[in-house]
C-alpha cells in the first residue's frame, strides 16, 4: 500500500511539474510575443563605452593601410565602383570629406573616380563591375553622403541620375537584382538600392513615396516564420547575411515599429558575432547590414551586439592593420572599418 502511494505521489508530482513547465514556457511565449508585437526602434541603449583604446587602434591602422592601398586613379583593387565607394565610405565614417580631414585627400580621389564612371543613362560601374547594380547602390550611397554633407558642385545632377535609374529598374513587386533592367529581384541588392535612396532622399533629392512603399511589401512577403527572411520570392530558408539586409532594408524604408520588423531583430540577434550562425553566408556583407540593424534597433539589442561585433573583428584582423574579404583586402577593410566606426555616428544614413 505504501508503495502503492509513493508511486502515485511521484506520478502526481511529475504531471504538476510537467504542467507548471508548460505554463511557464506559454508564459514566456506569450511574453515574448507581446513584446516583439510591441517593439519600437531607437531605444537609448545601456552601453556607456562603445570605444577603447584597442578599438581605437584598430580602425588607426586600418585607415592608414587603406590610404596606401589605393590607387593612383582614386580606385581600389580591380577598379569597381562598389569597391571604391566602400573604400571612400570607410573615410567618410572617420570623419573625412573631400579635402578636409586627414584623409580627404582619398576620399576626393575616389569620388574623381567614381564621378567619371557616371553613365549617361544613369549607371554608375566600371568596365570590369560584373554585377552592377551592386555599383549602383554603394556608388550612388556615396555620392549622397558626400552630397548631404557638403553639397559638392557638379554631383547633384549625376546623383538624380542615378536615382532615377533606380525607380525606373524597381520591378513591380519591389525589389531589383543583378542588371540595370527591370527583372525578379532578390534581397541582398535590393537592400544596396533602398540604402542608396534612403541616403539621396535625406540629401535632397526626390524619391517617390511609393518606390519604398514597394520595397516594403517586398521585404514582407520574404519574411519567413522565423523573422529571417529568404533570398528571393518562392524560395525558403532563412540565414544570417540575407536576414541582416531584411532588418535594415525594412529600417532605411522607414519601418520602426511592430511585429515584422521585432520578429526580423530578434532572428538577426540570435546570430551574435562570434557564434557559428553569425557565419552563415557572406561575412563582413551580414555584418555590415546586422550591425547598422542593431544599432538602428538600440536598447539592449547594441548593447548585446556592439561588444561581440567589436572584439570578433579585432581579432580578425592582420599585422599590416587590413582585414582579408571574400573580395578582397580592399573590400574587407573598407568594410570592417565601416562597421567599426558606426559608433561614431557620423554617416548621415545612421540618423536615427
Amino acid at each position: 500500500m505504501a508503495s502503492n502511494n509513493l508511486t502515485a505521489w511521484r506520478i502526481t508530482a511529475a504531471t504538476g511539474i510537467a504542467v507548471f513547465a508548460v505554463m511557464v514556457g506559454y508564459v514566456m511565449a506569450a511574453s515574448a510575443a507581446t513584446s516583439l508585437k510591441d517593439f519600437r526602434a531607437g531605444q537609448t541603449s545601456s552601453l556607456k563605452n562603445e570605444y577603447n583604446p584597442k578599438i581605437d587602434s584598430a580602425i588607426a591602422r586600418g585607415l592608414k593601410w587603406l590610404s596606401v592601398r589605393q590607387n593612383p586613379d582614386g580606385s581600389f583593387d580591380s577598379g569597381s565602383t562598389a569597391i571604391t565607394s566602400l573604400g571612400a565610405l570607410a573615410f567618410v565614417a572617420g570623419g573625412n570629406l573631400p579635402d578636409q580631414g586627414p584623409y580627404g585627400r582619398n576620399v576626393s580621389r575616389a569620388l574623381h573616380y567614381v564621378l567619371a564612371h557616371c553613365h549617361h543613362s544613369g549607371l554608375i560601374a566600371a568596365q570590369n563591375d560584373g554585377s552592377p547594380m551592386y555599383s549602383q547602390g554603394f556608388s550612388t550611397l556615396f555620392l549622397a553622403e558626400i552630397y548631404g554633407e557638403s553639397h559638392a558642385p557638379g554631383l547633384r545632377n549625376k546623383l538624380q541620375k542615378a536615382v532615377r535609374l533606380l525607380i525606373d529598374t524597381q520591378n513591380a513587386a519591389g525589389g531589383w537584382r543583378y542588371q540595370p533592367v527591370v527583372m525578379p529581384g532578390d534581397i541582398s541588392v535590393t537592400i544596396c538600392e533602398v540604402m542608396a535612396l534612403r541616403a539621396a532622399r535625406q540629401a535632397g533629392i526626390g524619391v517617390p513615396r511609393r518606390t519604398m512603399r514597394k520595397a516594403i511589401d517586398f521585404v514582407r512577403r520574404l519574411q519567413n516564420p522565423d523573422g529571417g527572411f529568404s533570398y528571393m520570392l518562392g524560395m525558403s530558408g532563412s540565414d544570417f547575411a540575407r536576414s541582416a539586409a531584411g532588418v535594415a532594408l525594412l529600417f532605411y524604408s522607414g519601418v520602426y515599429k511592430g511585429r515584422v520588423i521585432g520578429n526580423a531583430v530578434h532572428y538577426v540577434s540570435g546570430c551574435l558575432p562570434g557564434t557559428p550562425l553569425n557565419m552563415q553566408g557572406n561575412y563582413f556583407y551580414g555584418n555590415y547590414y546586422g550591425t547598422q540593424a542593431m544599432f538602428l534597433a538600440g536598447g539592449k539589442w547594441w548593447a548585446r551586439w556592439w561588444p561581440a561585433m567589436s572584439k570578433n573583428l579585432l581579432s580578425r584582423q592582420q599585422s599590416d592593420g587590413s582585414w582579408q574579404g571574400g573580395a578582397g583586402r580592399s573590400y574587407g577593410t573598407a568594410m570592417a572599418l565601416i562597421i567599426l566606426q558606426i559608433p561614431k555616428r557620423l554617416l548621415p544614413i545612421l540618423q536615427k
